[in-house]
């Protein structure tokens, strides 16, 4: 394993040492869930707001959240306009998954 797949990790463990970051994670197996925005949230993921409003957090401590899990590569972030949306990355995911698998 390199050093930047050895950072990713350790980035993994961070983020979801925090249970509204992996509540965050849960919630975004099912973007529809989440109240209708001007672009599919299937499609482009969902918008911040939506994700701040239902952790009940201010919105620089739900972007650090989302920063924290991008960092880990366990969420992607796709900007339009000004609204940055999210989707899990689950290439990401099952890197972790086969990471824990071989310990």
């Amino acid at each position: 394993m390199s050093e930047a797949d050895d950072e990713t990790i350790e980035a993994a463990f961070k983020a979801l040492a925090h249970p509204t970051r992996r509540a965050i994670l849960e919630w975004l197996k099912e973007p529809d869930s989440f109240p209708p925005q001007d672009r599919p949230a299937e499609e482009v993921g969902v918008c911040l707001k939506h994700i701040q409003a239902r952790a009940g957090v201010s919105q620089s401590t739900a972007s650090q959240f989302m920063a924290a899990l991008q960092r880990a590569e366990l969420v992607m972030c796709t900007r339009i306009g000004q609204w940055s949306h999210y989707q899990r990355d689950e290439r990401g995911i099952d890197r972790l998954r086969q990471h824990l698998n071989a310990l």
